[in-house]
């Protein structure tokens, strides 16, 4: 379709929205190349520091639904295992090959001004566009006094920021970290400290579970385990929430990271405030080759709905967003089934029986009724019913007041 996908992202000129975030698959300047050839608009390096870093092995989980899909994605690792003197030249030949194509320096340091000034500077004289700079690593790196350990407090964010917009001539980009209680503090301080951009979010502490039949955490490193960093779909109403967030609460341009899988997926990114879209996990299990995918199907999509640049639906919900107090409590819908899709299965009665209203009845053949009286429009019938299109919210009268059971 003829659908204009280019965006600008602080100044940077992008094809496309797709990139790939600082991760496993850009961890080298060969699997970078790799990725521009096969049409990624953008990559961010893998965490660059003043020293390389190993990692234990083996470093990743999965969490999968009924033993089948993976949901979500935990991993152990830490930045680079490569020196600078590996980055320095493979990023100086990728931006020569690969002009066009955007390459971003992920950088991580101590509450040094030294050392991010050392790290900044040599990433752009070797040709980076821009620095991302990861004050939101969850594991391994705040026990060190990096990461998550500098951007969970707004103070250092600011002064670590500041730092490199000294000696920075590139765009500035802050990565934030959803492990905190109070992100738009966060978010305002970087913008206040001069950050040209935000992206967000990076990944959330947790843990993957255990092995019940080994008796060891998820992953085991030799019978021990670690609370780590957990990313994939499971992660994408954190990401979401916090996105809108970011935009809501700045006029910075907004990198989204988090869950990203489908079109689908993007485009909810794009309409909560993301001008660019980083993906790492679905990248992990599919390989480069998604990136086609995205474009073409974020393309028909925009096409369909009338939109003729994908600049146009950035941010287009924000002022839909607010808190629940500013919602319509007289606001009523009300469960409609329709009963030549309904395939007696009992779901909606069983749900609303033990956890809602009490308001579905089977009748002698097994259909499921609604009485409309007791129904509160939670909508738990819905979300359960397994065949889409039986189960309709439709809207009634208002209620004069909220309802409440004294």
């Amino acid at each position: 379709p003829r659908v204009d996908l280019a965006v600008e992202f602080c100044g940077l000129q992008f094809e496309h929205p797709f990139m790939l975030s600082s991760a496993p698959p850009t961890a080298t300047g060969e699997m970078i190349r790799r990725a521009f050839e096969m049409g990624w608009a953008g990559a961010v390096t893998k965490t660059l520091s003043m020293q390389p870093t190993a990692n234990v092995r083996p470093r990743f989980a999965k969490l999968t639904f009924e033993d089948k899909r993976m949901v979500g994605f935990e991993n152990i690792e830490l930045v680079t295992d490569r020196p600078l003197e590996y980055w320095l030249p493979e990023i100086e030949r990728t931006k020569k090959e690969y002009p066009d194509k955007i390459l971003i320096a992920s950088l991580m340091a101590t509450m040094n001004a030294s050392d991010w000034q050392t790290l900044a500077r040599k990433v752009q004289e070797a040709g980076a566009d821009a620095i991302e700079l990861n004050v939101s690593c969850p594991h391994g790196m705040p026990e060190r006094g990096m990461g998550a350990a500098i951007g969970q407090n707004p103070e250092y964010t600011a002064r670590v920021t500041k730092w490199v917009k000294e000696v920075a001539n590139v765009p500035v980009i802050v990565k934030l970290t959803p492990n905190v209680t109070d992100l738009p503090t966060i978010a305002k301080a970087a913008e206040k400290a001069g950050a040209d951009a935000l992206s967000g979010i990076n990944t959330v502490f947790g843990f993957m579970g255990v092995d019940l039949e080994t008796l060891e955490p998820k992953p085991s490193v030799d019978g021990r385990g670690a609370f780590g960093g957990c990313c994939g779909p499971m992660v994408k109403p954190i990401a979401l929430r916090c996105v809108a967030q970011m935009a809501q609460s700045t006029k910075l341009p907004i990198s989204g990271i988090g869950g990203i899988t489908t079109w689908q997926d993007a485009a909810e990114f794009m309409m909560v405030g993301a001008t660019t879209l980083q993906l790492c996990t679905a990248v992990m299990f599919n390989g480069y080759r998604i990136v086609k995918d995205l474009k073409v199907g974020l393309a028909n999509y925009l096409a369909r709905k009338g939109f003729s640049s994908v600049k146009d639906i950035i941010g287009l919900i924000l002022p839909k967003l607010g808190p629940v107090e500013n919602l319509d409590f007289t606001h009523r819908v009300v469960a409609k089934i329709n009963e030549e899709r309904c395939i007696r299965c009992g779901a909606c009665y069983r749900s609303c029986r033990d956890a809602g209203y009490q308001a579905i009845e089977l009748d002698e053949q097994g259909l499921p009724r609604v009485d409309e009286d007791k129904c509160d429009g939670c909508s738990l019938c819905f979300q359960v019913c397994p065949v889409w299109g039986c189960i309709t919210m439709e809207k009634r009268e208002k209620l004069p007041e909220p309802r409440v059971y004294q």
